[in-house]
Order: structure tokens, then sequence, then C-alpha cells
């Protein structure tokens, strides 16, 4: 006796239509478009060749001898190539620059002028976002128009209050003033970022007993990383290539001013010192180029994308 086998059942799945993007994948989307146009490309291009100019100058000048420096352009070093690191010996273990010191000095200021407006920020936009309390957008509002505010306007006002309190002359009164005109901009970007972040998350979090601490932690932060690491490198950017917030509140303290405020000084008192200058400014790009070649990748995503993962 045989048996016939069972014929298998087809079973129609249901076709599932294209997944709707939200906004922050069409605002990237669209910027990714206009980006990748030949004429963004060109542009790009174009500006990227100035830009590069400049710097190939300066680090040409830089391993230059003196002599030739002082009598010849950079640019005649293709026809005459000659090579030295007397320059970088000088600005780095020279005892009459000290460029060490101030480098070791702009480090230990840009890092906390970068922890500290962040950390304010993140927790004064939670609170802007998704508390209510009494005078929440009139308070935000105020925050918001403290960025038209001219920095040159609060030196003065600003130097008088640390000199009363007895911080002139140390790294707070840098490290404060920098977090004081960072927080307006910072605090404005990360509310931003957090209102776009859907209310169903922070409402589930809430229905599963979460606080504010713990949604804070683990239901937002991940989502802010991008916005994070944009303002980070901008900040960081803005503090290290910094003269004039560093020239009034630690210009005259040698163990508080940062590497732009000893180059200031080679321009202005030692100009003639070309190959010591040309050096030093190379050694104070070296960071900030670093910085940025490592966070590009952030920028397009932090400021454009959000903080909403698709």
């Amino acid at each position: 006796m045989t048996t016939t086998p069972p014929v298998p059942v087809m079973v129609e799945q249901p076709v599932k239509g294209p997944r709707k993007l939200t906004k922050a994948e069409l605002r990237a989307s669209e910027a990714k478009t206009k980006l990748s146009s030949p004429w963004a490309t060109g542009i790009a291009l174009v500006m990227a060749f100035l830009w590069t100019i400049p710097t190939l100058g300066l680090l040409i000048t830089s391993i230059r001898p003196q002599a030739s420096i002082q009598t010849s352009g950079w640019w005649t070093w293709f026809t005459n190539p000659e090579f030295t690191l007397e320059n970088y010996d000088e600005v780095l273990f020279g005892s009459s620059t000290g460029f060490s010191t101030y480098f070791v000095n702009s480090i230990v200021i840009a890092i906390p002028a970068v922890v500290i407006p962040i950390t304010i920020a993140l927790l004064a936009a939670y609170a802007f976002a998704w508390i209510d309390f009494r005078g929440r957008d009139l308070l935000f509002v105020a925050v918001f128009a403290l960025q038209i505010v001219p920095l040159q306007v609060t030196l003065i006002p600003l130097l008088t209050i640390y000199v009363d309190l007895g911080l002139a002359g140390s790294f707070w009164t840098v490290w404060l003033s920098h977090s004081i005109f960072a927080l307006p901009l910072a605090i404005f970007l990360f509310h931003n970022f957090m209102k776009d972040i859907p209310r169903s998350l922070v409402e589930a979090a809430r229905v599963d007993g979460a606080g504010h601490v713990r949604i804070f932690f683990t239901v937002l932060m991940p989502l802010l990383v991008p916005a994070i690491a944009a303002f980070t490198v901008f900040q960081f950017l803005w503090v290290w290539n910094d003269l004039l917030v560093a020239l009034t509140f630690a210009g005259g303290t040698p163990n508080v001013a940062p590497l732009t405020v000893r180059l200031a000084d080679l321009s202005g008192t030692r100009g003639q010192d070309w190959h010591l200058l040309s050096a030093g400014a190379f050694v104070a790009l070296i960071v900030p180029l670093m910085v940025f070649l490592f966070g590009q990748r952030f920028f397009v995503r932090g400021l454009l994308a959000g903080g909403v993962k698709g």
C-alpha cells in the first residue's frame, strides 16, 4: 500500500512596504544629495586647495634654515630643497622659547574647558526638554538670547569679578570663561537634539519606573553621542585656537598661558625669528588638525542627522 506524500501548502507572505523615513533621516538624505553634487565637489576641491597652500608654506618654512628663510620665499624650496630640524629642536627644547610648558598649558586648559560646559549643558537641556516647571519657556528664550551678547563686552566685568574672588592668574579664570561663553550655544544645540527624540521612548521608560537620572543616562545619552561628539570637536578647536580670552585672563602668567599667547609674543617681540615662529605655529597646528580629522565624520551626522536612529 503506497501513501501519497502531502502536498505542501503555499502560504502567501504579506508584502512589507518601504519603511517610512524619519525627519532626521530625510534631512541627512537631502544634505547628502546636495553635498555630493558635481558643483559641490568642485567647490570643495578648490577650497581645499586654497586652504592647503598656506599650511604647506608654513610647513616648508619651518624645515628651512634660518638664513634661507630670511633671504628667499618658501616656494623656492622646490628648486633648492633644504632640510633642517634645528627650528623644531629650539622650539620644543630650547630655553628661550619654552614651548613645551605652553603646550602642556594648552592641554590643561582645553580639556576642562570642553568637559565643563558639555556636562552642564546636557543637564540643562534635559530640564528644558523633558521637565515641566514654571517659567521654562521664558528662561530658555533668555538662555538662547545670550548668544547675541558680544564676548568682548564681558571681558572686563569678568576680570573684575575674578580679581575680587582671588582667582586671577589661575586656570580657573580661563576654564570658567570658556564655559560661560559656550553654554548658550551648547544648551540650545542639545535641547534641539533631545526634542527630536520620540516622546514614546521617554514615556515607555517612565512606565517601567525609570526616574530622570535613569532616563537621562540609559535612554537619551546613547542617542546623543553624535551631538556630543560634534560639539566636543567645535569647542576644543575654539578653546585651543583662542587668543583673546587666554590673553585677557592668563596672558600675564607664564605658568597658565597657552600656546597662542606664546605665538603672539614671538610674532610681536621677536618677529625677526621667522624660523621659530613658523615651527611653533606648526606645532600648535598639529593637535587641532588631528582632532578635526578624527571628528569630521561626526559633523554631518551630528548636526544634520540628529540623535534618532532609524
